[in-house]
């Protein structure tokens, strides 16, 4: 799944988050892809009900969402190689990402932010990465961290929508500041009007004209 409309819908990679909104940074990422996997594109975090809470159905952060619990057989033999292997060859900055990647999809968010530090101390400033590990910290409750990777990634990449939104994502649901996720969705409109974001950040700006914040 695209981690970038999975923060929207919910959060491409098991999400966790608000389970529907949030985008992540692996935009070519799909579940099960070969050992190691591609580098993510920063997933979307799901957007929240602004009316009054998560989407029905969403699991709050730090949860599990239904069906996204321990890795099936195939990702946990892989998981395992790509352990034995970034013991093996600590500097693999592939590895760490896929190992991430696998920890994320397999909600396993300390693991999954502790392996983008890895790759990240490899190969600094990868906007999807830092996307990816601040879904993590989101999933954590580590609400600064995460909105601190969202702005590094967007100004590494002014254009790179998924942190942008999903910057709007945790003002909105996360921190009750619904001015500065204003201000995030409406940059995702100028950035990038015709996309899947831009197309949900117009409804969440909507639901903010009426008054409605997640409680």
């Amino acid at each position: 799944m695209d981690r970038n409309t999975m923060f929207t819908l919910a959060g491409g990679l098991l999400a966790g988050f608000l389970a529907g909104y949030f985008v992540g940074g692996r935009s070519a990422h799909e579940q099960g892809a070969a050992t190691p996997a591609a580098p993510s594109a920063g997933v979307v975090l799901p957007a929240p009900s602004l009316g009054g809470g998560m989407p029905a159905g969403a699991p709050a952060p730090g949860q599990i969402p239904p069906g996204m619990g321990l890795p099936n057989a195939e990702m946990q033999a892989r998981i395992i190689k790509l352990e034995a292997l970034v013991k093996s060859d600590p500097k693999n900055h592939d590895a760490w990402v896929g190992l991430g990647n696998d920890y994320f999809d397999t909600h396993q968010p300390q693991k999954a932010v502790d392996a983008y530090a890895k790759a990240l101390a490899l190969k600094p400033d990868d906007p999807d990465i830092l996307t990816d590990q601040g879904v993590m910290y989101r999933q954590l409750n580590q609400f600064d961290k995460a909105i601190a990777n969202f702005q590094k990634a967007g100004k590494i990449s002014p254009s790179h929508v998924p942190s942008v939104f999903n910057l709007g994502i945790v003002y909105a649901a996360d921190l009750n500041k619904p001015d500065e996720a204003a201000k995030a969705w409406n940059k995702v409109l100028v950035m990038a009007p015709n996309s899947p974001q831009a197309a949900q950040a117009r409804q969440l700006l909507a639901q903010l004209n009426q008054g409605g914040m997640p409680r």
